[in-house]
Parts: structure tokens; C-alpha cells; sequence
């Protein structure tokens, strides 16, 4: 990794306005994105970061924090709860517990967020969310903060991206 990217990674981003309501009707009305990310129908590609024959993870589209990732059973679930056996919940919090060892390898983190979100109502299929808080953001804009679009999503680009999940499956392999 190049000294720029580093530096680039050490500080906090800049995050762009995010339409919280045009995606808000698209998680609403449109198809299971996790659904369609698994099927390979296009528009739906992620930058995946790992995947087994039961889960896959993949970066979210409008991080909110850089290497912000989602994990979720390939299968179409709605309630970890009811819908998860045990061990396939506990194979699942597994895959999240290594990734979020390589992301903290891979980007500067203070700590690291994991939980579900998402409802019935909009993005059903069951999903984790795992993301790193850099160091030095102030108390204020950590947690649910950092988390929210409302208040902004990084202006990633492609490329960066493309690199970030590369560098996220190497750092996989020893985890």
C-alpha cells in the first residue's frame, strides 16, 4: 500500500450529501438487494470481500465509514432468531469476527461496530453491518453518528474501492 493511500487513511474523510429518501423508497419498494447481489443481476454488483457456500460480505455501496462491509446468509432470511439454527448464526458471527479482523488490519480503526439492522419493512434480508471508527473522531460523531447516512457518506470512487476489497481478501487469508 502506498504512502498516500495510508496518509489518506489516517484522517477522517470527507462525506457527500446522501438522498436518505430516494433510497429509503428503493429498500421499500425495489428487489431484495442481497438477493440480487447473489443472483449476479446487474446493478446489484458489490465489491465482495468474502464468501462461502452459506454467507457472503461485501462492501457497502454508500459507506458511511471507509471499509464499511455488510455480511448476510446467501439464503433469503428476514430473523436471525427464528429463521438461523444456532450453528449456522454462530458460522455466521464467525465469518463477521474475521473480518473484522482484517479490517482492522487494513484500515485505521479505534473500534469496531457490528450489528443488524434493516427490517421487514425495508432491507429485509437479514444482514450485519461491520465497520471500523478511525481513530480521533470526536466523541460527538461516533456511533450511531458515524453510522447514519443522514449525515453523509464518504465520496468513494471505484478504483479505491476495487483496491480496499483486494487489500480486505488478502488480509482474509490470515485471519
Amino acid at each position: 500500500m502506498s504512502r498516500a493511500v495510508t496518509a489518506e487513511r489516517n484522517t477522517e474523510r470527507v462525506k457527500i450529501p446522501f438522498d436518505v429518501d430516494a433510497y429509503t423508497t428503493r429498500s421499500r419498494t425495489g428487489p431484495c438487494f442481497v438477493c440480487a447481489l447473489v443472483a449476479g443481476e446487474p446493478g446489484a454488483e458489490h465489491h465482495i470481500v468474502l464468501e462461502d457456500d452459506e454467507f457472503i460480505g461485501f462492501l457497502a455501496r454508500w459507506p458511511t465509514l471507509l471499509g464499511y462491509c455488510l455480511v448476510a446468509p446467501k439464503r433469503h432470511v428476514e430473523d436471525w432468531v427464528d429463521a438461523l439454527a444456532e450453528d449456522e448464526f454462530l458460522r455466521m458471527q464467525t465469518m463477521i469476527r474475521r473480518l473484522a479482523s482484517a479490517l482492522k488490519a487494513t484500515v485505521p480503526t479505534e473500534r469496531v461496530y457490528s450489528m443488524s439492522l434493516g427490517s421487514r419493512q425495508g432491507n429485509a434480508h437479514l444482514h450485519w453491518h461491520v465497520a471500523t471508527l478511525p481513530p480521533g473522531v470526536p466523541y460527538e460523531r461516533q456511533q450511531y453518528h458515524a453510522l447514519m447516512s443522514e449525515n453523509g457518506v464518504l465520496d468513494v470512487d471505484e478504483a479505491g474501492q476495487r483496491a480496499l476489497a483486494a487489500e480486505i481478501r488478502e488480509r482474509l487469508k490470515s485471519a
